[in-house]
């Protein structure tokens, strides 16, 4: 970094609807943790509508965190008028309160956040999470106002700015999501897990970690293990994941999979859904194969993960997926929805070992060059002191 940032402690209010720990939350989460070691005087703050498990491990950490009532916006929000609603003022009071350097906020959020740092005067960055958030006409010159505009992958960037864009991709930077490469590493103890599932060590296991969220293609999931079962009855499956959100029609989701699995005597012999895991590492760790199964996924955490901890991954290949994953490489890329190519793929893996070994550790060089926390920290940070230091 060229510039330094000046001021002799940075508090910084982070805001954002989701308590839960997505996979969008844990890269909050990551994200800060890696801030404050490079740089020790910022003190974050983390604004949400409720308690929750994000906001539990924010204070975990000795971190601030402040809750107050508020609905996130929908992607028809009006600018002007959604500035007027009272969190808007909420929000400032609290910057004026704990004299906040600048604030960082998600898409749901940037309605009311955005308003409120330019009513008081400091920088807004904000994190675009979804390709689908595409700004209508009359939000356009709304989204061209705030200091810094990151992107989570390319394909959000691409989805959001749309063709041709509506205002200079350069104004858009793309920051990939980080993993934390100690955390995530070859060579972690996966016996619990398999334990936990009742898994002989010796068996072939194929994982899913995945929140309950029709997105995420359970279904297809469960349609790739019946396949792989059939050519390889040895084999293991495990899906770690939760409705973090809290969402009805995400339980409605979860109980459609948990029927339909209970309901076939070959999927409840051999698949374990393991409920909400703190140690998604170990669940990696446990498996010799994940799979991504998604319809789509705005950047695919989990495949980063895997890489990272040296397990090959098979993935659908619309969105995030297709930038993170080398093919042939790192992992294999698949069409959304074709559980049949799922399973050959996955077969493939488990059928040579050696191949499994070249690409985790493709996928684990591919990881500490382009998507450690400490360089999306660096980024981001690089980014705050250039706006800071106007």
């Amino acid at each position: 970094m060229t510039s330094p940032l000046r001021a002799p402690a940075l508090p910084m209010l982070f805001v954002t609807i989701y308590t839960g720990m997505g996979g969008g939350e844990t890269s909050l989460l990551t994200l800060v943790e890696h801030l404050v070691r490079q740089e020790p005087r910022l003190q974050p703050h983390l604004l949400t509508p409720r308690d929750g498990e994000l906001v539990a491990r924010w204070r975990a950490h000795g971190w601030a965190a402040h809750t107050t009532s508020w609905r996130g916006a929908t992607v028809y929000f009006i600018p002007s008028l959604w500035a007027r609603f009272p969190i808007t003022g909420r929000i400032a009071a609290l910057v004026r309160e704990h004299s906040f350097v600048a604030i960082h906020s998600d898409y749901h959020s940037l309605p009311f956040a955005l308003p409120a740092a330019r009513h008081v005067g400091v920088p807004l960055l904000w994190t675009c999470s979804g390709w689908w958030f595409r700004p209508k006409p009359y939000q356009r010159a709304f989204f061209r106002q705030p200091d810094v505009t990151f992107a989570s992958s390319q394909a959000i960037k691409e989805g959001f700015l749309g063709d041709p864009p509506f205002m200079p991709p350069a104004a858009m930077d793309v920051l990939p999501l980080g993993v934390d490469t100690t955390r995530f590493r070859p060579g972690i103890d996966g016996s619990p897990v398999r334990a936990d599932a009742a898994i002989r060590a010796d068996a072939p296991v194929v994982a899913l970690i995945a929140r309950f969220q029709d997105v995420k293609g359970h279904e297809v999931f469960q349609a790739m293990a019946r396949r792989i079962a059939a050519a390889l009855p040895e084999a293991r499956f495990i899906v770690a994941g939760e409705n973090v959100h809290g969402q009805a029609a995400d339980d409605a989701y979860k109980a459609r999979i948990l029927d339909a699995h209970r309901a076939d005597p070959v999927l409840r012999a051999r698949l374990s859904y393991l409920g909400f895991r703190t140690d998604v590492e170990r669940v990696i760790a446990a498996a010799d194969v994940v799979v991504c199964s998604s319809h789509f996924e705005s950047v695919g955490m989990v495949n980063v993960e895997a890489m990272a901890c040296g397990v090959p991954v098979v993935s659908t290949r619309r969105g995030g997926p297709s930038e993170i994953i080398a093919e042939g490489e790192t992992g294999f890329l698949v069409d959304a929805g074709d559980d049949a190519a799922l399973a050959q793929r996955a077969l493939q893996l488990l059928h040579d070992p050696a191949l499994r070994r070249r690409m985790g550790a493709a996928g684990r060089a591919r990881v500490e060059k382009n998507y450690s926390a400490e360089a999306m920290a660096a980024q981001f940070r690089e980014h705050l002191a250039k706006v800071l230091n106007k």
